[in-house]
């Protein structure tokens, strides 16, 4: 929202950490409107189970946007189950492509336990080096605190959420109160 008399929405941060064989996305709750925090306990991470097969979804942006696209997500795992990389690249496809589905304005960190991706509204579809992956307003500072944290004996769980932390220090638009979805072994 670039308009001069709208402060525009801020807030979220979402990271994902894949260690040990387990994924963990965890987000904060924050949204903020200008200088004003309006809500400190939104949810913007969540369990897909489509066909029985779970998926873990973590998005930034606009929330509205976002459930449109993990709607249609969910709907490209049903024609391919089990498929997470195909259905992805899919819905970045009509992401890109469809006239309505290129305005919405979200990213989304998306995980099956195996595969972990970050799809953006310009057609990608990018699995993270290191096993880390950030989003957000905080997402650089949580990524780099990930990042350090890796080379710790800390499991994924307990890296998301000191890097979470981290990020909530440095960043306003970030704040301690955590959702946190745990997928695989």
């Amino acid at each position: 929202m670039a308009d001069d008399k709208f402060p525009g929405w801020h807030g979220t941060t979402i990271i994902g950490v894949r260690k040990g064989g387990r994924v963990v996305v965890a987000g904060d709750g924050q949204v903020s409107l200008g200088q004003t925090v309006i809500k400190g306990t939104a949810r913007k991470v969540r369990r897909l189970s489509p066909g029985g097969r779970d998926v873990v979804c973590g998005f930034a942006g606009s929330t509205a946007d976002a459930f449109t696209l993990l709607e249609r997500l969910e709907k490209k795992l049903e024609a391919a189950p089990g498929q997470l990389a195909r259905a992805c690249v899919d819905l970045a496809k009509d992401w890109r492509t469809d006239k309505y589905l290129r305005n919405l304005e979200a990213m989304l960190i998306v995980t099956d336990g195996r595969e972990l991706f970050v799809l953006t509204g310009a057609g990608d579809v990018l699995e993270p080096e290191h096993d880390i992956a950030a989003i957000g307003s905080g997402g650089n500072y949580a990524l780099a605190a990930a990042r350090a944290l890796m080379e710790t004996d800390l499991e994924a769980e307990a890296i998301a959420r000191k890097a979470m932390a981290i990020a909530a220090e440095i960043c306003v638009y970030t704040n301690g109160n955590l959702t946190v979805e745990t997928i695989g072994a």
